[in-house]
């Protein structure tokens, strides 16, 4: 029998003092292996997460489990960082203050400004002009033009541009009845949608494609009348991943080192090479803090963060972090099946595919299940511009939890 004296947010206190008690047997059980100055970073972490989550339970009436979900995430990519780079660690921490700031700040935006439905020309225009800044300002790393530094800072314009094509897409299928009258409107925004993808080949960033075009596939697959659009997008994904291997060396590298990294084990296979022996190396429980060596794979805080999260935290940790960001992905889809607004409804589904697909991607790439790609696992990876990205999207996922249908109503009546 369901006792109905148990308060809603008792699930939502256990996880919270779960996420605590896990920090606590992580850290204490390597008390003589590492710097004590994480404990200063543990300590940090608890009282952020806790005034945070005190704060969200009064504000939201919506989903109060996704923001533990990516602290939990967020606290275990902290820890890795700062025991492979102690500076990058507190950038990191600092990177997480600035997010959850950023996280509210587009929870409240999104709740008390109306009309986001009615402003598809402006996240077109908005899209195309962040495009036209990486290419007059961006420099080449890795074989890609995606980064912009303006005063020592780097950016990553792709990531507020993958939020911009979730909001494109949300528009467009939130206001079907205005485009029904108007010819090949569907061809439209397929080609819009093929533009951003043909600039990221200009770029040469072609992780960021594929989440560009997993995203429309997902939300078109949902939404979409026409049936044949879907089977005109897989033909045109294997157009487009052929036409990247034949042009660009680096995506025949990827694909080689794929196939088989261990002949090229002394130059272009070694960083996968490395990260497969790094998982190996920790087993299911992990060497332990300290007493690995994630430092033998290169950016093993960027791109391979998991890599050395399962050498030292053990395989067990990295089970872990796949169903984190497995009912991260459920609750987001449950959120928009929730949801009666339409536009707000197909936000969900976006940002929920968005961290499904991004996560697949790289924790494949680093497992060699899949080609590697030039992307970080949300939330965990070490980056300010992906930290800042994926907060924004976890506060338009967070008010996609709350009914937003009278507010747009009311809206509706107000214009009129």
């Amino acid at each position: 029998m369901f006792n109905k004296s148990i308060s809603t947010k008792t699930p939502r206190n256990l996880l919270l003092l779960f996420e605590i008690l896990s920090l606590v047997l992580l850290l204490v059980n390597q008390w003589d292996n590492i710097d004590k100055t994480i404990y200063y970073i543990w300590i940090a972490l608890i009282l952020i997460i806790y005034i945070s989550n005190f704060i969200l339970n009064r504000i939201t009436s919506g989903d109060n489990y996704i923001f533990l979900i990516v602290s939990m995430l967020m606290s275990i990519g902290i820890i890795m960082i700062y025991r492979i780079d102690s500076e990058l660690g507190f950038k990191q921490l600092l990177w997480f203050i600035i997010g959850i700031i950023a996280f509210y700040f587009t929870y409240f935006m999104l709740k008390y400004i109306r009309g986001w439905k009615n402003w598809g020309k402006l996240y077109i225009v908005l899209s195309y002009i962040l495009f036209l800044i990486t290419f007059l300002l961006g420099t080449r790393k890795y074989g890609a033009i995606n980064w912009i530094t303006i005063g020592g800072h780097s950016f990553q314009p792709a990531e507020i541009t993958k939020l911009l094509l979730i909001f494109i897409l949300a528009f467009y299928y939130s206001n079907m009845d205005m485009f029904k009258d108007r010819k090949y409107s569907d061809y439209i925004l397929m080609g819009l949608v093929y533009s951003f993808i043909g600039l990221l080949f200009l770029q040469r960033d072609l992780g960021t494609a594929v989440i560009f075009l997993g995203i429309y596939m997902v939300i078109q697959f949902i939404h979409e009348e026409k049936r044949m659009n879907i089977l005109y997008n897989i033909g045109l994904f294997a157009v487009g991943g052929t036409l990247g291997y034949v042009l660009f060396d680096h995506v025949k590298v990827r694909v080689q080192t794929w196939i088989n990294p261990w002949i090229y084990i002394d130059n272009k296979g070694y960083q996968i090479t490395q990260s497969l022996f790094a998982i190996a190396e920790g087993g299911f429980f992990g060497t332990g803090i300290g007493l690995g060596n994630p430092e033998f794979i290169p950016l093993a805080y960027t791109d391979f963060i998991f890599s050395a999260i399962c050498e030292e935290m053990g395989i067990f940790i990295g089970i872990g972090i796949i169903m984190l960001f497995m009912i991260l992905v459920y609750r987001g889809f449950k959120i928009a099946l929730n949801q009666n607004d339409k536009f707000f409804r197909i936000l969900a589904i976006g940002v929920s595919t968005l961290f499904g697909i991004q996560s697949i991607i790289i924790i494949g790439g680093v497992i060699k299940v899949l080609p590697l790609t030039g992307i970080t696992l949300p939330f965990v990876s070490y980056g300010g511009s992906s930290i800042l990205s994926s907060f924004i999207a976890l506060g338009i996922l967070q008010i996609s939890s709350e009914d937003m249908s009278y507010k747009e109503e009311e809206y509706c009546e107000t214009r009129k």
